[in-house]
């Protein structure tokens, strides 16, 4: 049993998305893509105690806070669809009026009934579910509920798909920060409350600790009982009944489920007091990674209970170190039917194939999901090798800078660091804006490098060395901000772009530090060394250290902007501004406001932005019924 299809609508940031797993995954992508509201959304439809809050959503919860469609007067919902296949007989059998039939290879339903071609290997027995959450303008409310989309009834509606009904799901979904808050609770929902109902458990405690506490003495003090007793006397003056008899205090008036809130589980802190005894706090004080560990040994209970569970989880790694988070990734994995995870780290990311990894994107509120494969000249023999150094983090970046070789890999961040200390308004750190850096090894593995993350979403820029006509256009047709330098080589472009008193000041800094090599001794600088000669001296030097990140040390030491080779300079700057442009002149931004002041009529706007929006699908679920009836 697994998640293969999920569709979004209306939900927080998404106006519309759809994604398509494929078993065990990992959810990659920038900050507010929407990883955690996609399995907020899954949570909708198959959470077991979802439903229990009140109230189900808010107006927070709708796209852009529009819950009414201002223009029609008519209500627009929150809709999420999920299909579940790979459904067991057990299952097949208690959803047997629901089934439908899905077809891994084409990633779609079969149409039916009764379908052709539902015993190929490939097809297997599905069941599709959808929240629909909506405003009640009678009631002035928010509500919600979920429903099997197949069969649809006479009238429109559709059968209620009930909580008993999604625990056969098995979905558990696991929410960063509640995680240490509601682990070891037996709040509704928390993961000792799943076990002791796997168990079939019924506590028994809560009457006879109610008892308990309604017969613990008080101990009132003789000024409280007389308030009291003249509390009584007042209120027989205006109303001569017995039902303000004999006022007294107790310990607590708790309910179960107040009860079920307040219980906390006590650990050792490993601190002893005087008397040998250990001192014991509330399990919320330990550690985070105490903590996470102690919910993975939850989860592992959970899963040998249950034949087939659905995790899902944002970002394991918190608080752990690497090998605890491979371990609690593997371990998860082999004790589930599918496991979901949100993460930003490459621990995480190289435990799964690339077609595991699912990078969403989200632009003007459309999400998409593209799973990732192995990167061109990459074989998957040498992937796991190569994967956390050259491409964890250009799949976890939104942008991505491809560079021919070693020297520009170590060289351009050490440039873009020292030109923005020199000046913090014209230069940005590639680290501060987001820019990942991907070493291609080899000018003819720019292009498909470009080209691979530029499918999975990404804004590429290509960094390289003077190109010929025909390998100069494959390269700009790959990415979206090519950089061509006029030389030939990197380290001849630092030599003889950088200025020579940066040369000077350099050779002499590496020779005072005696890390010039004895071999050549023999053409050690000297500040009366001609400019010819130092470059070619230095040119020997990058040579025989060549990958060691020299010509970077060179342009670190640089003492002002214009030491640094223009190509560099100018590419760098240009990177800053399609990542963060600049603010416009005094005297062009007075132009925009003219402009804007006879701008087109906020109507006209709006219907600009309806029709750039895109046309889509319209699937079963959309057959949305303000108050569904019951089954």
């Amino acid at each position: 049993m697994h998640l293969v299809r999920v569709r979004v609508r209306n939900f927080r940031g998404i106006v519309h998305g759809e994604v398509h797993l494929d078993g065990h995954t990992v959810l990659v992508g920038d900050n507010n893509a929407g990883k955690s509201t996609l399995l907020e959304a899954v949570d909708l439809v198959l959470g077991p105690e979802r439903l229990n809050r009140r109230p189900v959503v808010d107006e927070h919860d709708f796209y852009a806070g529009m819950y009414v469609d201002p223009a029609k007067k008519e209500v627009t919902p929150i809709q999420v669809e999920v299909i579940v296949a790979g459904l067991s007989e057990e299952q097949q059998r208690h959803f047997r009026d629901h089934i439908e039939w899905w077809d891994a290879n084409a990633k779609a339903l079969l149409a039916g009934p009764p379908p052709e071609g539902a015993d190929l290997p490939h097809v297997g027995a599905a069941v599709r579910v959808f929240f629909n959450g909506w405003y009640d303008i009678d009631e002035d409310d928010f509500a919600g509920d979920t429903y099997y989309a197949v069969p649809e009834m006479a009238d429109g509606s559709y059968v209620r798909f009930s909580t008993a009904d999604k625990r056969r799901c098995g979905f558990l979904y696991l929410r960063t920060l509640r995680t240490g808050a509601r682990a070891l609770s037996l709040e509704r929902g928390s993961l000792l409350d799943v076990i002791l109902r796997l168990k079939n458990t019924r506590l028994k405690m809560w009457e006879d600790l109610l008892g308990q506490l309604r017969d613990l003495p008080v101990g009132e003090a003789e000024e409280i009982g007389d308030l009291l007793a003249a509390v009584q006397d007042a209120v027989r003056h205006y109303v001569p009944s017995d039902w303000a008899e004999e006022p007294h205090m107790r310990v607590s008036d708790l309910t179960r489920d107040m009860l079920r809130k307040t219980l906390t589980v006590f650990m050792g802190t490993g601190a002893t007091r005087p008397d040998g005894t250990t001192y014991s706090a509330p399990y919320q004080h330990q550690g985070t990674g105490t903590i996470n560990t102690l919910v993975l040994a939850l989860l592992s209970i959970i899963a040998e209970l249950k034949q087939s569970v659905i995790f899902a989880m944002e970002e394991p790694e918190i608080a752990l170190p690497p090998h605890t988070q491979k371990r609690i990734i593997n371990s998860l994995r082999q004790k589930s039917a599918q496991a979901i995870f949100t993460s930003h780290s490459p621990y995480v990311l190289e435990e799964f194939d690339p077609t595991q990894v699912l990078v969403l994107k989200r632009a003007a509120g459309v999400m998409t999901g593209t799973s990732a494969t192995y990167p061109p000249a990459v074989k998957p023999k040498a992937y796991r090798t190569e994967f956390r150094a050259r491409f964890c983090e250009a799949l976890l970046a939104r942008y991505v800078l491809v560079l021919e070789g070693r020297t520009e890999f170590d060289a351009l961040p050490a440039a873009a660091r020292r030109l923005c200390d020199l000046d913090a308004t014209r230069f940005k750190s590639l680290e501060n804006l987001g820019v990942a850096i991907v070493d291609a090894r080899g000018e003819s593995n720019v292009a498909p490098l470009g080209k691979f993350f530029r499918s999975l979403g990404k804004i590429v820029f290509a960094v390289f060395d003077k190109q010929t006509p025909e390998a100069l256009a494959d390269i700009v047709a790959s990415v979206d901000h090519a950089y061509e330098s006029a030389t030939k080589g990197f380290e001849n472009l630092v030599l003889h772009g950088a200025s020579e008193a940066a040369l000077r000041g350099y050779a002499a800094a590496v020779v005072a530090a005696g890390d010039w090599p004895p071999h050549l001794a023999a053409k050690t600088p000297s500040a009366a060394t001609p400019l010819a000669e130092l470059q070619a001296m230095l040119s020997n030097f990058f040579a025989w250290a060549k990958g060691g990140g020299d010509a970077g040390d060179l342009l670190a030491s640089c003492p002002a902007i214009n030491d640094v080779p223009e190509y560099v300079r100018v590419t760098l700057e240009a990177i800053k501004n399609v990542i963060e442009p600049p603010p416009p002149p005094a005297e062009e931004a007075g132009e925009l406001a003219e402009v804007a002041e006879v701008a087109p009529a906020p109507a006209e706007a709006g219907d600009a932005a309806v029709l750039a929006e895109p046309v889509l699908p319209a699937p079963a679920y959309e057959k949305f019924q303000p108050h569904p009836p019951k089954p």
